[in-house]
């Protein structure tokens, strides 16, 4: 095992990196699992409130609108919280490309948020079988004053990826996104497209049993985004599971092969 530090979490084991995550987060009910188990996510029951804080101080009309949200409205001792995920279960198995739809709202990011680990499930439990690539914010860590090289390193560590094993992977990272001599260069010095495909490099250099995408990714120039999209889609091809919110159903209907339709935080459709 190749840990990142003392404080453990991040490890790379039998070809697969991911995160082992302490007793204080196992009580949160959001588990990840790395090892030689087939990749699979089960949600039983899951509930996921965002509390509204210092809202004792405003007005619940002026604050709330049930249709902006898409959620709904709780209003106890604890204070107002939002309800995203609102009691739902679903099971998702090796092979399977599953697609979110829904309305702005009904839940679709939240979901994939809760999934990668960013949020706790309120209620409920989550489980997540298998090394989680998550391209929800391709550029996640990544500092304007620190060259594209040294950035490199640092989206790495945040993905859970060795030194050692970033090491083996770097001229290709910097050959696939074309950077050049630009990637000795402070980031800042960057174009928005330059950014992006250095991120989005990144981010697919290693596969993951699990990915995770809000919306399809759409990268730079025309030449340039026909080789992303050939390597998303080869990114893709070697996961074991693939889940894609997306508002067009054509997207889905090409890559995915079951859909599920979310409405105010539940599911409302699932084939």
């Amino acid at each position: 095992m190749d840990s990142l530090g003392p404080y453990a979490g991040i490890y790379w084991h039998s070809g697969c990196y991911g995160y082992i995550y302490p007793e204080e987060v196992r009580a949160s009910r959001v588990v990840l699992v790395i090892g030689e188990i087939m990749s699979g996510i089960t949600a039983e029951n899951l509930i996921i409130d965002y509390p509204i804080f210092d809202s004792s101080s405003r007005s619940l009309k002026k604050t709330i609108i049930r249709a902006a949200t898409g959620g709904r409205i709780a209003n106890d001792s604890r204070g107002i919280s939002v309800r995203a995920i609102d009691g739902i279960s679903f099971s998702i198995e090796h092979g399977e490309r599953v697609g979110l739809m829904g309305s702005n709202g009904a839940g679709k990011s939240t979901l994939l948020r809760a999934l990668a680990g960013v949020y706790a499930p309120t209620y409920g439990s989550l489980l997540v079988n298998g090394s989680v690539a998550s391209l929800l914010d391709l550029s996640l860590g990544m500092d304007g004053e620190f060259t594209g090289y040294e950035n490199i390193f640092i989206r790495c560590v945040l993905m859970g990826i060795p030194r050692s094993v970033i090491k083996k992977h770097v001229d290709e990272i910097i050959e696939f996104s074309e950077l050049g001599d630009y990637i000795k260069m402070p980031m800042r010095t960057y174009s928005s497209g330059m950014h992006l495909r250095l991120s989005f490099s990144v981010c697919t250099a290693f596969p993951a049993d699990v990915v995770l995408m809000d919306e399809w990714l759409a990268v730079g120039d025309a030449d340039f985004s026909k080789k992303a999209e050939n390597r998303l889609m080869e990114f893709i091809k070697k996961s074991s599971i693939l889940v894609l919110a997306s508002h067009s159903a054509e997207q889905v209907n090409k890559i995915c092969n079951r859909v599920i339709i979310m409405e105010h935080g539940s599911i409302s459709k699932d084939g």
